[in-house]
């Protein structure tokens, strides 16, 4: 089952890349342009994925995509990684998809070249593990 942060982290990866949430007729519903803010996400993409949770989500989808935001937060879907650019997809739990990852309509994706989207850091925190492995390390020799 995918977790309410399963799909926010979806969506905020293919944020990153351009893709936006649309209803059923195609209008899109929100399209945060700042996603990450520091070592969170922006108030922009809060904003969005509150609005996903607190409206009748049955008729929105994932630009590209065929599951509505209501669907992927049922029992039935997990959120894995894409085969062929390591993104996050939704795959039904109990089979396998046969629907397209997102970035099948994306022509110069995957691309190696560029960052890739990813979560907040937390850069006081990385520092701190960072020295505490130097500190580890000047101690045991």
């Amino acid at each position: 089952m995918a977790s309410h942060a399963d799909v926010k982290r979806y969506l905020a990866y293919w944020f990153q890349l351009g893709k936006k949430v649309v209803d059923s007729d195609g209008r899109t519903v929100c399209q945060p342009k700042a996603i990450l803010q520091g070592d969170r996400f922006s108030q922009e993409f809060e904003q969005c994925w509150t609005t996903l949770l607190n409206t009748d989500t049955h008729s929105y989808v994932l630009e590209g995509t065929n599951e509505t935001i209501a669907t992927l937060l049922s029992p039935a879907w997990t959120i894995a990684s894409c085969a062929r650019c390591d993104m996050p997809v939704p795959m039904p739990e109990v089979e396998l998809s046969q629907h397209p990852c997102p970035c099948n309509d994306l022509p110069n994706w995957p691309n190696t070249e560029l960052p890739q989207p990813r979560m907040p850091v937390n850069s006081n925190h990385r520092l701190a593990d960072l020295k505490d492995r130097i500190e580890t390390k000047l101690i045991g020799n």
